[in-house]
């Protein structure tokens, strides 16, 4: 019987690594798409707890202040559901007295949008006459048409009422058990942890997760809170009808990033369209909150959340989406939290050294930072891969082979003496 070559054996070994790489790869993928799965349909479930855990974790530093005071954990949990009740029901009454005012207004602000509109006239039948091409083209008479069926909204109502309830007291529930046994649920935790290091780096993460993503939230609640009154004293100052409204919802919008301020941009656009005239009185509110919204983005968030905690905007981007997809406005909400979640606990359980060569690049007078940074990086990679290689690898073991113990010499005799 022939023996196998080297290159044979080599290429075998090659082959099983790729079906195992392969393998981990398609269980990783099934396991993603069950929870994607699992997401979307325990949403009335899932989505009020996700948020009772984030909510919790920013109320927990102010109910140990209470616990201080030897109030036990139950009442101090009772106190800061009843805290959050009330900021919910004061934001109620901020917006529902301006809220019906705009409501009342609703039909003449759209007949002014209407006339607004009017100038867009041009482009929309040079869209009509298209689309008429394109019927043509394709062979049918059948225009598209949109028709608005009126009646049903209370019965639609009526039907989702209940689910909201339900998601509503299942967040304060999971609230409250949460705070009043977040101690209990710590130590249970750590005491499933099989060694000590294992038990030391999950401590860790409890104490980061809770440390981030309380001084993120309240950091952030603050600065909404600054925003939500410059944009109510910027419409004040323009002459806006309802400023407080306008800056109550700014701070509310502020908590997802993005697509809030997006979605506040276009109201403001539309309400100065509704009851402006002129060109710069219609764009002066917008202006006003552009101009609020980037000296908070650039520079107040910057001062008081600080760079240690800033994310890469295309994380959080994709975070958003995917969140919004999954659980609607809720997702938005626990969307940046949770990134900070999974951050903390990848950076205890997958702890990663900088890439940083022996000797940094020499530096030229034409180089910018990040060009010093890829070069940087590069020598770093180009090093790795000399340590790793399997001839380096051969070398470190003869030298480790042919190297006597630690503090001993050749003879036998300790070193030094």
């Amino acid at each position: 019987m022939a023996r196998r070559t080297a290159s044979d054996e080599t290429s075998e070994n090659q082959f099983e690594r790729i079906l195992g790489y392969s393998a981990r790869a398609s269980m990783v993928l099934v396991g993603f798409i069950a929870l994607l799965f699992a997401l979307k349909v325990g949403q009335v479930f899932l989505a009020p707890i996700t948020l009772a855990i984030v909510v919790g974790l920013m109320f927990g530093p102010v109910a140990d202040r209470v616990e201080r005071f030897g109030i036990p954990p139950a009442l101090s949990a009772g106190i800061v559901v009843l805290m959050l009740l009330g900021v919910i029901a004061a934001g109620i009454l901020l917006f529902a007295v301006p809220l019906s005012e705009w409501v009342a207004r609703a039909p003449m602000i759209w007949s002014k949008l209407q006339l607004q509109l009017k100038n867009l006239q041009g482009p929309m039948e040079a869209l009509g006459a298209f689309q008429q091409q394109i019927t043509s083209i394709l062979g049918s008479d059948n225009a598209m048409a949109v028709t608005v069926e009126d009646g049903g909204q209370v019965i639609g109502f009526a039907l989702i009422a209940p689910a909201i309830l339900a998601q509503i007291l299942i967040f304060l529930a999971s609230l409250y058990f949460y705070v009043a046994t977040r101690d209990h649920i710590r130590i249970s935790i750590l005491s499933l942890c099989v060694s000590r290091r294992v038990r030391w780096r999950t401590a860790h993460v409890f104490r980061d997760v809770e440390a981030r993503v309380s001084r993120f939230l309240l950091s952030i609640t603050f600065i909404n809170f600054c925003v939500g009154c410059a944009v109510s004293l910027a419409m004040w100052a323009i002459g806006m009808p309802s400023p407080i409204l306008w800056g109550a919802m700014a701070a509310v919008l502020n908590y997802i990033p993005y697509v809030g301020q997006g979605l506040m941009a276009v109201v403001l656009l539309a309400v100065g369209l509704g009851t402006q005239t002129g060109l710069e009185n219609i764009v002066l509110p917008l202006g006003c909150y552009v101009t609020i919204n980037f000296i908070e983005g650039q520079i107040v968030t910057p001062h008081f959340i600080g760079r240690t905690m800033t994310l890469n905007p295309f994380i959080i981007f994709l975070s958003i989406t995917f969140w919004l997809w999954a659980w609607g406005p809720v997702g938005g909400l626990v969307a940046v939290p949770t990134l900070l979640i999974a951050t903390s606990v990848m950076a205890h359980m997958l702890p990663s050294k900088p890439m940083l060569p022996s000797s940094p690049v020499r530096r030229t007078r034409n180089m910018s930072d990040r060009e010093a940074l890829l070069a940087n990086t590069a020598k770093a990679i180009r090093e790795q891969a000399q340590e790793t290689s399997p001839a380096a690898r051969n070398e470190k073991r003869k030298e480790e082979r042919f190297e006597p113990p630690e503090g001993t010499a050749p003879s036998g005799v300790e070193a030094g003496v």
